[in-house]
């Protein structure tokens, strides 16, 4: 009996420890899923699939450090279910709806998959990299793997909402393709969702945004992730010139984002002068 009681509570953390690692398998059989799908000819579901793999992405690492259940084994799973889900899945979806079309399609499809597995495993050396500002990791280096594989379907979802086009015709799709391995292995900062907060003034209207995706998400799907991956690629020149502006001010690295916008909305209201241009500083009396 006393056996028992002390044995329970350390099974019970176990099996909750495991519920991350569950997570990240159910991202891999959805990335994998798409692939099915697609070759059935079921595009929307397909779509979906790799959705859901990145919303499931999203999920488990949060999981892991709410649960304090980080492990190296569910680093290195989450990694090799990435590169599954969001680089070798969406390249064979793209390679049997479309790029199949001509010889040098395989090889657009390989393009895609290599970059998505060489963003990841730059991603890994970075986030072993502990002499890192904090202010860094508000960022991220290029696209992260599950918005590039997102960016690389979009033609697919035009095809499935508007039919056939020049969207879906084989040189496009490949530019596309290649443009979204690009964006991958890119040296370009991106937004990390934990670094973005909204203003309290501003909830209302978040809120609104909400019910409205929502109802998109049910009438209007690929719609809604249409628009999604509009606004997504509008944020990079946004994203760029902060991480710019936060680079070049060392005194700022330390501040929380809500301070940092203050800031540079004082700055913005300063008179441009030829020190200000400069980042000249008067000197102290």
């Amino acid at each position: 009996m006393i056996e028992n009681t002390v044995t329970e509570p350390g099974r019970r953390h176990r099996t909750i420890r495991l519920l991350p690692s569950m997570v990240t398998i159910l991202a891999l059989c959805a990335g994998l899923s798409a692939v099915k799908f697609a070759l059935d000819g079921s595009l929307d579901i397909a779509l979906a699939m790799i959705g859901a793999a990145a919303v499931l992405d999203t999920l488990d690492g949060r999981l892991a450090r709410m649960l304090s259940a980080t492990t190296k084994i569910g680093a290195e799973l989450d990694s090799l279910a990435d590169a599954i889900s969001f680089g070798v899945a969406p390249a064979l979806v793209l390679y049997v709806t479309v790029l199949r079309q001509d010889s040098a399609g395989w090889i657009i499809a390989l393009i895609y998959a290599v970059s998505i597995v060489l963003r990841l495993a730059r991603f890994n050396t970075i986030m072993d990299d502990d002499n890192r500002p904090d202010w860094e990791r508000e960022y991220f280096t290029g696209v992260p793997a599950p918005a590039a594989a997102l960016i690389a379907l979009l033609p697919i979802a035009m095809q499935s909402q508007f039919h056939s086009g020049w969207w879906n015709t084989f040189p496009a799709v490949a530019a596309w393709t290649v443009f979204a391995a690009l964006l991958a292995v890119s040296t370009i900062p991106t937004l990390a969702m934990k670094s973005v907060s909204v203003a309290p003034q501003a909830a209302a209207i978040l809120l609104v945004l909400v019910a409205l995706a929502a109802a998109a998400l049910v009438t209007y799907p690929l719609i809604l992730l249409m628009v999604l991956i509009g606004l997504y690629l509008v944020h990079i020149p946004f994203a760029w010139r902060s991480q710019r502006w936060v680079a070049a001010r060392p005194e700022t690295w330390h501040a929380k984002p809500a301070e940092r916008r203050k800031q540079r909305r004082a700055d913005r209201r300063r008179p441009d002068t030829g020190e200000s241009r400069l980042r000249l500083r008067r000197p102290s009396d």
